[in-house]
C-alpha cells in the first residue's frame, strides 16, 4: 500500500525570494488529495520537490510503494519525441536507463556488427528484461489501445506532436493508474481532456486504490474526487482533513483564527518590549535591576525568534482590460468549409459581439479551426473562411507555445512590441504586469512562469495588442479561480466578438452559442452545451 510523507520543505528562487517554507502534507493509500493555490504560489514546485527533480535544505520526504509523476508539460509536447519516449519518461528511472543502452547497443549494431557489439547488445537486453521491460511494453499494448485505440506496436515510434493534447493526458494518466507504482503525482491531469475524459479521470481517481496527489483548477473535478485539500499560500502550506466543499469555509475560518493569533502576538510583543524599556531605565538608576534586564532582553528575544503567526494571503489583483472595437457586423463567415483530414464541410456566420463556445471531444479539430481563423494560410482546408471589415484576431494558445519568448523575460518581450503591439518602457510595462498579478515575475524568463502565469502573460498580450476578434483555446485550463472570474468579466465588458474553445463547463455558461463538433465528422450549431460526444470516428 502506498503511502507519501512531507515535513519542513522549503525553496528559495533564483532571485532570493522564499517561495515557501516549512511545507509539509501526508498522503495515504486511497485518498486523493488536491492542491490547491493562487498561480505562482508554488503548487507545481512543491510536487517537483516531492517527486526529487527539485530539492529541498529543509525537511525531507518519505515514500512507500514507488513513485510516478505526470508532469504539466503532458498535453503540450510539440518536440520530435515518439509515443515509447513519452511513455519512458514516466516510466520508473531504471527502466528509462534500461531503455536507453538498449537504444544505444542497437545504434552501435548498425555501425558495427562484430562480437563485443553483440555482446553489448544482448546484455542491454537482458537488463531491460531485468528491469521490466517486456513486462512494462504489455502493459503500454493496453494503455495504447484504450487511450489512442491501437495496439503498442502500431503507436510506439507515433510523433507525440501528432496527439491532441488531450490523447497525449490520456496515454499518461492510463499508463500510471494502471502501472505498479502506488504514488502518484499529477500536475493538471484534467487539462486538455474533454468533458467525457473528465468524467473517466474522476471516475478512475474516485476508484483507485493508490495514494493521489494532484494539482487541479477544475472545481467540479476537485468537488468530486478529493479528499484532503493542502492550500499552498502566504510562504507555506496547510492541510484540510475533508473534501472541496467545505474547504472554503475552513480556510475563512482558519484565517479568522490566525487574525486573532496575530493581533494577540502583537499585543504580548508590545508588552514585552515595554518590559525591557522599564527594565533598562531601572537598571539605570539601580545595579541590582541588572540581570532583571538581561532577562526581559532574552525573553524578547526568544520571541521574536519563534516569529508571528503567517500573514494571511494578499488576494491577487487580476484586472484585464480588453477593449476590443467596432468591426463589421458580420465577423466571420464559413462557407462550405472543410478542415482537410478532420471535418466534413460546414457553415456558419459569427456577428459582432457573438460569444461562440466550440465544444466537442479532443481530436475533432476544434484547435485548427482557431488557428485557422488567426490566419487562414496555416491550415489546410478546402471551402471560404473569411474576416469582416475591422476583425483584427488575437489567438490564445493552449500550449503556451511561443519560442519567440524563450529565454526572454517578460519587461523585454513588452519592451520591444511585436506586430500590432507597442513596445512598453519600464513603467508602462510594470503598470500593465501588475494588472495581471504577474509585477513579481517581470524579470522573470517565460518558460519559467508558471502554467497559470504564462496564460495570464498571453491575455496581457491581447490585451495590448488591440484584437477585435478573440479566439481563445482552452483559456481557463490553467487560471486559478480568481484569475478565471477576473478574465470571464473582462470578455463581458469586451466590445468585440470572442470564440473560445472549451471543456470548462463552468465557464461555458457564460457563452450565446454553441457549435459542436461531433464525432460522426459533422459540426453543427446547438442551443446548449453538449459535453457528451465521443472519440471521433476516424481512422487511427
Amino acid at each position: 500500500m502506498g503511502h507519501l510523507d512531507a515535513a519542513g520543505l522549503s525553496y528559495t528562487l533564483p532571485d532570493g525570494r522564499v517561495l515557501f517554507r516549512d511545507a509539509g502534507l501526508r498522503v495515504g493509500a486511497g485518498q486523493v488529495v488536491a492542491v490547491v493555490g493562487e498561480n505562482g504560489a508554488g503548487k507545481s514546485t512543491l510536487l517537483r520537490l516531492l517527486s526529487g527533480e527539485l530539492t529541498s535544505p529543509d525537511g525531507g520526504v518519505s515514500v512507500q510503494g514507488g513513485l510516478a509523476v505526470m508532469p504539466q508539460f503532458v498535453g503540450s509536447v510539440r518536440d520530435d519525441r515518439s509515443v515509447r519516449d513519452l511513455l519512458l519518461a514516466v516510466a520508473p528511472a531504471p527502466l528509462r536507463a534500461a531503455a536507453l543502452a538498449v537504444d544505444d547497443a542497437e545504434l552501435a549494431m548498425m555501425e558495427t556488427d562484430d562480437e563485443p557489439t553483440q555482446l553489448r547488445y544482448a546484455t542491454a537486453l537482458a537488463d531491460y528484461d531485468e528491469a521490466g521491460g517486456y513486462t512494462a511494453e504489455v502493459l503500454w499494448d493496453t494503455v495504447t489501445v484504450a487511450a489512442l485505440g491501437v495496439g503498442y506496436e502500431k503507436a510506439r515510434f507515433r510523433e507525440v506532436r501528432t496527439l491532441s493534447g488531450g490523447e497525449q493526458k490520456r496515454l499518461v494518466l492510463e499508463a500510471l493508474l494502471r502501472g505498479r507504482e502506488q504514488v502518484l503525482l499529477l500536475d493538471e491531469p484534467d487539462n486538455y481532456l474533454d468533458v467525457p475524459g473528465k468524467r473517466w479521470l474522476e471516475q478512475q481517481l474516485a476508484e483507485t486504490p493508490k495514494a493521489v496527489l494532484l494539482v487541479s483548477h477544475d472545481r467540479e473535478l476537485l468537488n468530486q474526487v478529493a479528499t484532503h485539500v493542502v492550500t499552498v499560500e502566504a510562504g507555506t502550506s496547510w492541510t484540510h482533513p475533508a473534501g472541496f466543499a467545505s474547504w472554503h469555509d475552513a480556510r475563512e475560518a482558519r484565517w479568522e483564527k490566525v487574525a486573532e493569533l496575530q493581533r494577540r502576538w502583537d499585543e504580548e510583543h508590545e508588552k514585552l518590549k515595554e518590559l525591557v524599556r522599564l527594565m533598562h531605565r531601572a537598571a539605570i538608576v539601580n545595579d541590582g535591576m541588572a540581570s532583571r534586564y538581561r532577562a526581559a532582553q532574552t525573553r524578547l528575544r526568544k520571541f521574536e525568534e519563534a516569529g508571528p503567526p503567517p500573514v494571511p494571503p494578499r488576494p491577487q489583483k487580476v484586472k484585464p482590460r480588453l477593449v476590443g472595437g467596432r468591426t463589421g457586423i458580420r465577423a466571420i463567415t464559413c462557407e462550405s468549409l472543410e478542415l482537410t483530414g478532420l471535418m466534413k464541410a460546414f457553415d456558419v456566420e459569427v456577428f459582432f459581439a457573438d460569444r461562440l463556445a466550440v465544444l466537442g471531444s479532443n481530436g475533432s479539430g476544434k484547435s485548427h479551426f482557431l488557428r485557422l481563423l488567426s490566419d487562414v494560410d496555416s491550415v489546410r482546408h478546402s471551402g471560404v473562411c473569411r474576416l469582416g471589415a475591422r476583425v483584427v484576431p488575437g489567438l490564445f494558445a493552449q500550449t503556451h507555445d511561443h519560442p519567440e519568448w524563450i529565454g526572454r523575460t517578460l519587461v523585454d518581450i513588452l519592451w520591444h512590441g511585436d506586430g500590432d503591439r507597442s513596445g512598453l518602457d519600464r513603467g508602462s510595462a510594470a503598470s500593465v504586469l501588475s494588472r495581471y498579478g504577474l509585477a513579481a515575475a517581470a524579470e522573470q524568463r517565460f518558460e519559467t512562469l508558471s502554467g497559470g502565469q504564462q496564460a495570464r502573460f498571453q491575455i496581457l498580450l491581447l490585451e495590448l495588442g488591440g484584437a477585435t476578434l478573440l479566439l481563445l483555446d482552452e483559456p481557463t485550463d490553467n487560471l486559478d479561480l480568481h484569475s478565471a472570474e477576473a478574465l470571464q468579466d473582462a470578455l463581458e465588458a469586451f466590445e468585440g466578438t470572442v470564440v473560445a474553445v472549451t471543456h470548462d463547463r463552468w465557464f461555458a455558461r457564460s457563452f450565446n452559442r454553441f457549435l459542436v463538433f461531433r464525432s460522426d465528422g459533422e459540426v453543427v450549431e446547438t442551443p446548449a452545451p453538449v459535453w457528451d460526444e465521443t472519440r471521433v470516428k476516424r481512422a487511427r
